[in-house]
């Protein structure tokens, strides 16, 4: 009796377990070694419960504590009860792909089981990392983020090769245990240390960009981006002050740019016809007759008019009868020529930024939290793809926010160009807690990916230079005021990954609609039969 009520509470260690494994290994805790054996007992639960019900029951308590452990500060906010949502509905598409594991290890046996955990999960990964409820945190690519001399192969297969090597350790740990066959040890070892080595060897090998390097000078505010939107066109401008006053410390002749965070300038919106005129430009531009050869890049919140409704983009809010406007979150440049480029975020925050499909429930549109400065979602229309200097040589790709961690996005802009990476974010909303630690970490994996040099400008930290091997250099605290000056060297090679996407999770997409087909097939043979 007390043997069968010990076996009752086994699958409940196993899903505890499973969920400590994973917080264990994740950003920021110097555990990551942890990620290679942390779904072996979801592995082991998928062999020991016989009930599908059951099964998803103990792997959705796993993936609940996870997500909560790591990212429970989503809910830091005005808003508490969002963080509990985003935690919620972010496990139920999670547990989708191991749900799928367990029905095709049923139908297709051990071996095949394995392949399909392999393609749904990293097949998952790319959808989520796609679709308008995009939510890319916990990619278990990501878990690498702090040891970088592990990963410098992402240079060919972004951080997709990273989940693959998890799930390739553990599948192969676990299997080697099954068997008892120590012999055969040297399988997992193997998958654990080649890539080591490769990374070893390449970090070995690798030359930084060569060519005249460009000094920037990195503003970190330290404003409490809360109090910020709440404040009146006089406060406004003061906070202006403060930014050229910052800049105005390390800037000198020698500046090429000086880099202010998200949504810095125009916090109560600007008109993007309006922007070379507005009094704000025009106080940057008598700052910059100073230093000639510098541009200032900075966040800032500004609109645009549509005259015509029928031209009207689904995220754009009514004027009257006769035009609409949209606000961005947008990245501007400014410079001594007079001219100002406007970039557009396009990678959107759900719930937050904008609403998941709000084209199609037209209603919600303006249900997104009021986080940014604007009540209701941004626009996602096009701007500049990249910010080019005033002599065409340097072409800067602004990634605000949220944008760097989506890999494949920076890389379509490296290819459009850019030699240059700037991430400009507030990163101050939700508190002192892992979200803005875990946010910079993941920067490190864009420098690794396109071998570029980013400039990290966040408004209340941490704000750095990250090379293009992935080590950041001179970080700013969080909450503390300040100034970085550095020099970064335009970047002209495209890695594979970079040319060529993210070939794995595209190869695994194809084999997830072979297996679905597949599976189909099965079911329909089966029931003919009977």
């Amino acid at each position: 009796m007390a043997k069968r009520s010990t076996q009752r509470w086994v699958p409940v260690l196993l899903s505890l377990s499973g969920a400590a494994l994973l917080w264990a290994a994740w950003p920021t805790s110097p555990l990551t070694f942890l990620i290679f054996i942390a779904f072996i007992p979801l592995l082991r639960l998928a062999d020991t419960v016989e009930s599908t019900g059951k099964y998803y029951g103990y792997i959705y308590l796993s993936l609940f504590i996870w997500n909560v452990g790591t990212t429970w500060w989503v809910g830091n906010t005005t808003v508490p009860i969002s963080g509990l949502a985003a935690n919620l509905i972010n496990t139920t598409v999670m547990s989708v792909p191991l749900l799928g594991y367990y029905r095709s290890r049923k139908r297709l046996g051990t071996t095949a089981g394995y392949f399909a955990l392999i393609v749904y999960w990293i097949t998952f990964e790319y959808v989520h990392l796609n679709w308008e409820f995009s939510w890319p945190w916990l990619s278990l690519g990501n878990a690498f983020a702090m040891y970088p001399s592990w990963i410098q192969w992402y240079e060919y297969t972004g951080a997709s090769g990273g989940t693959l090597w998890v799930l390739l350790c553990n599948i192969s740990i676990y299997h080697t245990w099954q068997l008892r066959d120590w012999k055969t040890a040297w399988k997992p070892a193997a998958i654990i240390i080649i890539p080591l080595l490769l990374s070893s060897l390449i970090q070995y090998t690798f030359k930084t960009p060569e060519g005249p390097s460009k000094e920037v000078v990195i503003v970190q505010p330290n404003i409490d981006p809360y109090d910020k939107f709440a404040e009146s066109y006089a406060a406004a401008a003061r906070q202006l002050d403060k930014l050229l006053e910052l800049s105005k410390q390390k800037t000198d002749s020698q500046t090429a740019y000086i880099i202010w965070p998200e949504t810095a300038l125009f916090t109560n919106g600007v008109w993007e016809n309006n922007l070379a005129t507005e009094g704000g430009t025009q106080s940057i531009h008598y700052f910059l007759q100073q230093y000639p050869k510098a541009a200032i890049i900075s966040g800032a919140i500004t609109l645009k008019r549509y005259d015509k409704l029928d031209e009207m983009p689904y995220t754009a809010r009514i004027m009257d009868e006769n035009s609409s406007y949209d606000v961005f979150n947008s990245a501007v440049q400014i410079d001594t020529s007079g001219i100002v480029q406007v970039y557009h975020k396009y990678e959107l925050v759900p719930g937050v930024e904008m609403i998941p499909y709000a084209r199609y429930m037209f209603f919600m549109k303006y249900l997104a939290l009021d986080m940014g400065g604007i009540t209701g979602g941004y626009g996602r229309t096009a701007g500049e793809n990249v910010l080019t200097s005033t002599d065409k040589r340097i072409k800067v790709s602004p990634a605000i926010c949220y944008e760097s961690v989506y890999g494949e996005y920076v890389a379509e802009h490296v290819r459009m160009g850019a030699n240059l990476l700037f991430i400009i974010t507030n990163d101050g909303w939700w508190g002192n807690t892992e979200g803005h630690r875990q946010h910079l970490q993941y920067a490190r994996l864009r420098a690794i990916e396109t071998r570029r040099w980013i400039a990290r400008s966040a408004n209340t930290g941490i704000s750095c230079i990250i090379d293009p091997m992935g080590r950041v250099q001179q970080p700013l605290p969080y909450w503390k005021e300040g100034v970085i000056k550095g020099n970064v060297t335009p970047g002209y090679i495209l890695t594979f990954y970079v040319k060529y996407g993210d070939l794995i999770s595209k190869a695994a997409s194809a084999f997830c609609i072979l297996l679905i087909i597949y599976s189909f097939y099965l079911r329909f043979r089966q029931k003919k039969i009977s």
